[in-house]
């Protein structure tokens, strides 16, 4: 294999994406995109929920869990019920994802140290953040009645018995639970998909499409040289966007960087591996470019956004799609991005993530060297 003859491809490929004002764009303009798009645009934290109070009490007690509820970071009182159709016309307008209803003996019952129930209707319409509002109701009402409960006892000379057990709850890795610190990392996996398998899936479709591939074949140029010439140029272009990528995502968000810059970097190298292999493969086999692109999308783009752990926990997926993931690059790369950013993890307690990652880089790189060779015949 002569090096001279695969830097002379090299710089053909660098030329032809030059040229290519789209390929251009993809590579220089996309990653920040994503970046932007998923930083701002995607945010799974449920703070200043709306909702509407039906205060039938009217009493200073039901005013004080109203508040206790004001008070809350992840609730805002955006308006007050009358009546039960006044709540309902809020949650069918959408101005409201809760209404909360205080009945009308809550302070009495209060008083007399009984028991009393105050509802929550809640719009289901997506079940993920009904269950949340559920939870975050019942925090607030439990914080308030712990008060009362306390308040009550006093007043009658009575000590307050605390709980004998008491839950601290304590966050790790991400302390002020932000979606942003959760999403950002997997951009890459996003990132290096769009550059590595969509850009080479067209490489060797254009050539077939323009007929400049009987060119090259006539030429000393072998088929090794040819696919390793024209794949380096966006091997280098991944591992830049990696870096600017990684660099948005902690000069720019914030996102905690607590590993090892060098674990990233290998890591990124091998997943670009995968996608460049596969992007190359669909290119040897499509017939025209349009085909190669779609079926580059749909085989990596997709599963890497849907089924990768990206945006969905593998573990709440049905265990079919659970074992189909293990058989997807992006779910490995991902995990370690989210491990290497968050918890710092060494490269030592990665194997798990890392060993299939580099076995898909070598079976996808030799399968799309065998399909290469047999294709030019």
């Amino acid at each position: 294999m002569s090096i001279t003859r695969m830097w002379v491809m090299a710089h053909k490929e660098v030329v032809q994406i030059l040229r290519d004002p789209f390929s251009l764009l993809i590579v220089i303009v996309m990653p920040a995109i994503l970046v932007v798009l998923f930083g701002y645009g995607v945010n799974l934290d449920q703070k200043h929920i709306p909702c509407v109070a039906w205060d039938q009490d009217g009493s200073q007690q039901s005013q004080d869990l109203l508040k206790h509820f004001a008070a809350s970071e992840y609730f805002t009182i955006v308006g007050v019920a009358t009546s039960e159709r006044d709540g309902r016309q809020a949650l069918d307008a959408g101005t409201a994802r809760m209404v909360v209803v205080v009945p009308w003996n809550f302070s009495q019952r209060l008083q007399k140290g009984g028991p009393v129930a105050v509802q929550a209707l809640v719009d289901a319409t997506d079940d993920n953040t009904a269950n949340v509002v559920f939870g975050y109701a019942q925090a607030v009402v439990q914080t308030y009645s712990s008060e009362v409960q306390m308040d009550w006892m006093r007043g009658r000379g009575s000590p307050f018995q605390f709980a004998p057990v008491s839950t601290e709850t304590r966050t790790w890795y991400n302390e002020d639970l932000e979606s942003s610190a959760f999403i950002i990392p997997g951009v890459l996996a996003l990132v290096m998909s769009v550059i590595g398998a969509f850009l080479t899936s067209l490489t060797i479709a254009r050539e077939w499409e323009r007929g400049t591939m009987e060119q090259l074949i006539s030429t000393p140029v072998s088929a090794m040289e040819i696919m390793l010439g024209k794949l380096l140029p966006y091997f280098v272009l991944g591992m830049v966007d990696t870096a600017i990528t990684a660099s948005i995502a902690i000069y720019w968000f914030r996102v905690p960087f607590r590993g090892s810059f060098v674990t990233l970097f290998a890591s990124s190298a091998m997943f670009l591996i995968v996608v460049l292999s596969l992007g190359f493969f669909i290119s040897v086999l499509a017939k025209n470019q349009f085909a190669a692109s779609q079926i580059a999308l749909l085989v990596t783009f997709l599963p890497a956004f849907l089924l990768s752990g990206f945006l969905f926990a593998i573990e709440q997926m049905p265990p079919v799609l659970q074992w189909i993931t293990r058989v997807l690059p992006a779910r490995y790369y991902v995990s370690v991005l989210k491990k290497i950013f968050l918890k710092g993890t060494p490269a030592a307690l990665l194997y798990a993530d890392l060993l299939p990652l580099a076995a898909f880089s070598v079976v996808l790189a030799l399968l799309a060297t065998r399909a290469f060779h047999k294709r030019l015949g």
